[in-house]
């Protein structure tokens, strides 16, 4: 059956490969199919145990807890730094200097790169973007191609709800002579419905790989197999802290003011007729006749309870008469420390450094040695995050090349492995972490050169004293090599000079 979609095909040639028992590992939390479902078209049902219905769930969760007042602040901050605006920078930048191919295709990559940012609206919608992968944990968007038309690349990335698209992995296996269950064929295509996949609606229709854009969180639970967002360890935390802050809104409500205590000398009657008199001196007490001044009605309010109602005892007789004390308000209504710690425990789940979201903690530009270790780890935590979003602009870069015939799908499988992507930076203590590195590296080498030649040859200190590379040596020599006449030159010129 075909797909809906352009499809890339391959060269034919390399197809046979090991055979293998063991099927791929779904670690894009796709859903794995037996070869019954082989023929899976629309309005055909796929048994999928309820992986669906969970994750839909999952997700609703999710946007849920984002919601919240104190872990949307913590992910507006790790937004903010993963992906920075700036006016006369785009965010995110291509790197090709460990490319090989010519500087025209090199161009012609940067040039469609730019395309990419501008299909998928990174420059006004780039938070955005960020922010609901990071939620969501999967971002999919619909490649559009005129299949008429192929060669003038994508027209349109229009972004897919994610409880309404599931990634298939249809796993073919056949017998050997020895009755060994072999994989066979992989088949991979994504399932579409308008209405939404869950455990009763699964059917749908199936879409190419190739007009699909899929960037996974790459979190995935090994029990379940489901792809899992960043906020998942947030959950718990998040509902510790409303269930405190719910309760300790409630305390203060019901004993931040003083209340009467009636106790009321009921004698010696029964029990049935002393709540009777009690409850009468109640409503005798509570009886609240009120005016209303807009619609001209006198209203009794004695039917309305709440919760600072006074409280009504029944005495029997021998002990003091009818008395009336009153019932303290709570001493300790000022202390939030159950608060504060639940707050470090959701910040600690996102990785946030507690620093970050006190109000009374300033920014500090200090030395390297004043940087906090919690800094440095948030630090390396984005460069994690950032990795793995690239893949959004790595895939659809993809289809943008070989739809427009600049690369072919072999050629890709090697360029994938050296092509980077820059984004911009904005933490200040990462920088001053490598200046402090360099820094120490530089007073090692002024340390170390009268004993250069001696005892230390210059390959080894550029490579145990400045951590250099062959790569790095061999670029850096180059570089030297075409700066050292101009350098000379300017050497010359300074001599030369009158005194």
């Amino acid at each position: 059956m075909n797909f809906f979609g352009i499809e890339i095909k391959k060269k034919q040639g390399k197809q046979d490969k090991a055979q293998s028992i063991v099927p791929p590992a779904a670690d894009d939390g796709s859903t794995v199919l037996s070869s019954i479902n082989a023929g899976a078209y629309y309005g055909m049902v796929l048994d999928v145990e309820g992986i669906i219905k969970n994750e839909n769930d999952l997700i609703r969760r999710y946007r849920e807890i984002a919601g919240y007042a104190d872990c949307d602040s913590a992910v507006e901050d790790i937004v903010n730094e993963a992906l920075i605006a700036e006016d006369d920078k785009q965010p995110v930048e291509i790197v090709l200097d460990d490319l090989k191919v010519s500087d025209a295709i090199k161009t012609k990559i940067r040039e469609e790169f730019t395309n990419v940012l501008r299909l998928l609206r990174v420059e006004e919608r780039g938070h955005d973007i960020f922010k609901t992968w990071y939620v969501d944990g999967r971002l999919y968007y619909h490649v559009m191609i005129d299949e008429n038309r192929v060669s003038e690349g994508i027209l349109e990335m229009r972004p897919i709800d994610p409880r309404k698209i599931r990634k298939i992995k249809n796993i073919t296996k056949e017998k050997t002579d020895k009755g060994v269950e072999i994989v066979k064929k992989v088949e991979e295509y994504y399932l579409f419905n308008d209405k939404g996949i869950t455990e009763q609606t699964t059917a749908g229709i199936k879409m190419s790989l190739d007009s699909v854009v899929f960037c996974p969180s790459g979190i995935v639970d090994t029990n379940t197999g489901m792809m899992l967002s960043h906020l998942h360890k947030a959950i718990k935390p998040v509902n510790q802290l409303k269930l405190v802050e719910d309760s300790l809104v409630i305390y203060r409500i019901s004993r931040a003011p003083e209340r009467r205590v009636f106790y009321i000398d009921v004698g010696n009657l029964p029990k049935v007729k002393a709540e009777q008199y009690v409850n009468d001196m109640m409503n005798r007490f509570r009886n609240k006749i009120v005016y209303d001044a807009t619609t001209g009605e006198v209203r009794d309010d004695k039917k309305h309870m709440s919760m600072l109602e006074d409280f009504w005892m029944p005495r029997r007789e021998g002990g003091k008469g009818t008395e009336i004390t009153t019932l303290p308000g709570g001493q300790t209504l000022g202390q939030i420390d159950d608060i504060n710690y639940f707050q470090n425990k959701l910040y600690q789940a996102l990785n946030v450094p507690i620093t970050r979201m006190k109000a009374d903690t300033g920014f500090n530009l200090g030395r390297g040695s004043e940087i906090t270790r919690d800094e440095v780890k948030f630090s390396k935590f984005i460069q994690r995050l950032r990795k793995r979003f690239s893949y959004l602009f790595a895939d659809t870069l993809r289809v943008q090349l070989i739809a427009k015939k600049i690369i072919n799908e072999d050629e890709w499988v090697d360029m994938k492995q050296v092509i980077r992507f820059d984004f911009l930076k904005d933490n200040f203590f990462s920088e001053l972490k490598d200046n402090e590195v360099l820094q120490g590296r530089l007073n090692m080498l002024a340390l170390i050169d009268p004993y250069i030649g001696k005892y230390y040859s210059v390959d080894w200190v550029r490579k145990n004293v400045l951590q250099q590379n062959e790569d790095a040596i061999k670029e850096i020599d180059k570089q030297m090599k075409v700066e050292k006449p101009m350098l000379d030159k300017m050497r010359a010129e300074q001599q030369g000079e009158p005194q």
